[in-house]
């Protein structure tokens, strides 16, 4: 199944407190639930302004329905196409 960066604009994200992503990642697993075992949400990187979280779906339009559902942003939905790490140069 494909994997995807979603890019979400969020001003202020670095600055959200604790109990803040705690509840933001509560509503988004009771959605993931709701839709079932098709998308799963890997993990997410939160920078000063953007979350940028990771996830497997059948499609882009799965990724979008959840944004939708939880009214999360998803500024920029990418395919991964490939994975490069320190070992591919060896």
């Amino acid at each position: 199944m494909p994997k995807y960066i979603i890019e979400r604009e969020i001003p202020g994200a670095g600055a959200l407190t604790q109990n803040e992503l705690q509840a933001i990642s509560q509503k988004s697993c009771s959605i993931l639930n709701k839709m079932g075992s098709q998308i799963q949400w890997l993990e997410s990187y939160v920078t000063d302004d953007k979350v940028y979280c990771i996830y497997i779906a059948p499609d882009e339009a799965a990724i979008r329905a959840h944004a939708e559902q939880g009214d999360f942003p998803a500024n920029r939905v990418s395919q991964v196409r490939s994975v490069i790490d320190p070992t591919t140069a060896e």
